[in-house]
């Protein structure tokens, strides 16, 4: 039988390899699919402890991660976006190279 300790260390990892993510790459499309690992981590802990309430039958967990997947959508559109801006001007998608706003 799987608990919830199971779920929320899974959600744990996840966040953990996200924000290793984000912290140590400079490649931009690779610091966004971070940032959805770790999003994604989030749900899980949303539908986790929906599932272990005492009060399953209110649908709070998969509303709040609904929200969270709509939200990380517009987040990968918008950044994206960006990103593909910031590589038509400097040429590289390093992040390293966006660190002026003047050039």
């Amino acid at each position: 039988m799987v608990s919830l300790h199971h779920y929320l260390l899974l959600s744990a990892v996840l966040f953990f390899i996200g924000l290793l993510g984000v912290l140590t790459r400079r490649h931009a499309v690779i610091v966004l699919i971070s940032i959805e690992i770790m999003l994604n981590a989030a749900n899980l802990n949303f539908i986790a402890f929906w599932r272990f309430s005492p009060n399953p039958e209110q649908l709070l967990g998969p509303l709040f991660a609904l929200f969270s997947i709509a939200i990380a959508g517009a987040e990968a559109a918008v950044g994206l976006a960006l990103v593909i801006a910031i590589y038509r001007f400097y040429k590289s998608p390093d992040l390293e190279k966006m660190n002026s706003l003047h050039e």
